[in-house]
């Protein structure tokens, strides 16, 4: 039971995967706008659930899956989950460092600096499909320390896009 709640997707559907980045925009923008620090919270939860368990524990992960997604017209896009979980964790050390920042220190226009710098990631994998912390992934496969194995479909492009068999969510 737990290790289905700690497991991540893979592969993931990019559709839900950009719609929940552009969650994250809105959300980010509305702490920085706002000035309030419990939207900083709520991200930084968000991404360390999504980052550990990919939808599953994330309220925006969620909502995203089960209701928004389905309602699109969009066909889905299978990808690779490895790099998208980096690129959660990255969102999650981003986020949880702006919510210490705000919470701990005080120090709302550092949060903000940091939440902004995350708001431009988020807006280039929602609107352009760019995921960079997926691109920092593949820079760290091909530098050798991130594993072969941790991606098998990352590293062998003869294995072509994932199947929706291996576990979609």
């Amino acid at each position: 039971m737990v290790a289905s709640i700690f497991s991540f997707p893979n592969p993931v559907n990019e559709v839900s995967a950009r719609l929940v980045a552009g969650g994250v925009v809105l959300i980010a923008l509305a702490a920085i706008i706002f000035a309030q620090p419990w939207i900083f919270v709520v991200l930084a939860f968000g991404f360390v659930a999504r980052a550990l368990t990919g939808p599953t524990l994330s309220p925006l992960g969620q909502f995203v899956t089960r209701l928004l997604t389905p309602a699109l017209p969009f066909d889905e896009k299978l990808v690779p989950g490895p790099p998208k979980r980096f690129a959660q964790g990255i969102g999650a050390v981003f986020s949880v460092t702006a919510a210490v920042l705000v919470i701990g220190f005080d120090q709302l226009g550092a949060a903000s600096v940091v939440l902004a710098v995350l708001a431009l990631f988020a807006t280039l994998e929602s609107v352009f499909g760019i995921c960079v912390g997926c691109k920092v992934f593949a820079l760290l496969m091909r530098a050798g320390l991130i594993p072969a194995e941790v991606c098998e479909s990352c590293n062998d492009i003869t294995l072509g896009a994932p199947t929706a068999a291996a576990g979609s969510r």
